[in-house]
């Protein structure tokens, strides 16, 4: 498709091949539309306007291999130069490559830096990645992490890669664990959160979630893993995924944690001026999946040298 189609007000059909069989429909749109919002994206399924095969469908439809795809005249801004993204990104991500073959990508993903760009930011992971690695024709987020935690992050180089562990992620097949660090003694005895979440955006736009009984249903199981005088280490696996999932129900259970601006506490924030800690303590540390002609593949990433040494401070202080 050349930018001069891309930017023309007129009415399209797109054929669905075998690269984009069995992806959700509202993933396909961003991906041909780029820059047009996901809002009006969404507004035009609604009213019919985007059509598959000449019939109204939802956001979730899945795509089949011919499937003819209507996309009104949806006006795309015109290309601009790509953000300049600091040095020092791209060279902590060439440095935290964990895993890569020939159909997935797994980085390290260090704190501080968005998934992607948007809301105000101009760049994020995937932009980086994809500056940096300009022969990758094709890197796709295959799930997120919150911009303030570290860790294992897929990024799927092929689109038969990203729908397979879509569908392992739906069917809950793909293990992801990660570390915490919470004030008190969390219980040996607490090993699963079950506390429905809802998404809420206060008044200054800022995103929130809440423990509500109408939210969605939401399960975090969690194990000791070292206890500290005033902190314990946890482990956490989400059974479900939703926004903020481990940090608000560490904070519905009475122990939020530490350096989370959002949802942390004064006896928290007292600790991690203790430890010299800046940043919120959640390191997405394991991954377990099974990749097609690979097999088994368990993966690990060390925490981040100022998440170590809060804990040495701490085992240095028992």
């Amino acid at each position: 498709m050349s930018d001069s189609e891309q930017n023309r007000p007129t009415v399209r059909h797109l054929t669905v091949d075998e690269n984009s069989s069995g992806q959700r429909l509202d993933n396909f749109l961003n991906r041909e539309l780029r820059g047009v919002p996901r809002t009006r994206l969404y507004k035009a399924l609604r009213k019919g306007e985007i059509r598959v095969n000449k019939g109204r469908v939802k956001p979730d439809y899945r795509l089949v291999t011919g499937d003819l795809v209507r996309i009104p005249p949806l006006r795309t801004p015109a290309p601009s130069d790509p953000p300049t993204i600091p040095r020092y990104w791209s060279e902590q991500l060439a440095k935290r490559v964990i895993y890569e073959d020939g159909g997935l990508l797994v980085v390290s993903k260090p704190s501080g830096l968005a998934v992607h760009g948007g809301s105000g930011l101009n760049f994020g992971m995937i932009e980086c990645l994809r500056q940096a690695r300009p022969d990758d024709r094709y890197l796709e987020l295959v799930h997120r992490l919150d911009r303030d935690t570290s860790g294992l992050i897929m990024v799927a180089r092929r689109p038969a890669i990203l729908r397979e562990i879509h569908r392992q992620l739906r069917e809950d097949q793909v293990d992801k664990r990660y570390l915490a660090l919470v004030p008190g003694k969390w219980p040996r005895t607490l090993r699963r959160v079950d506390a429905p979440l809802q998404k809420n955006v206060l008044q200054s736009g800022e995103r929130m979630v809440r423990v509500a009984r109408e939210g969605k249903p939401s399960i975090t199981e969690f194990t000791v893993v070292e206890r500290f005088d005033g902190a314990t280490l946890v482990e956490a696996k989400p059974v479900t995924g939703r926004t903020h999932q481990i940090r608000v129900h560490a904070q519905h259970a009475g122990f939020p944690l530490l350096g989370d601006d959002k949802y942390g506490s004064e006896r928290g924030e007292a600790l991690c001026q203790q430890l010299g800690l800046k940043r919120l303590f959640l390191h997405a540390y394991q991954l377990r999946l099974k990749l097609p002609d690979i097999g088994r593949l368990e993966l690990q990433a060390s925490l981040d040298p100022e998440l170590e040494d809060a804990l040495k401070r701490l085992r240095n202080a028992l």
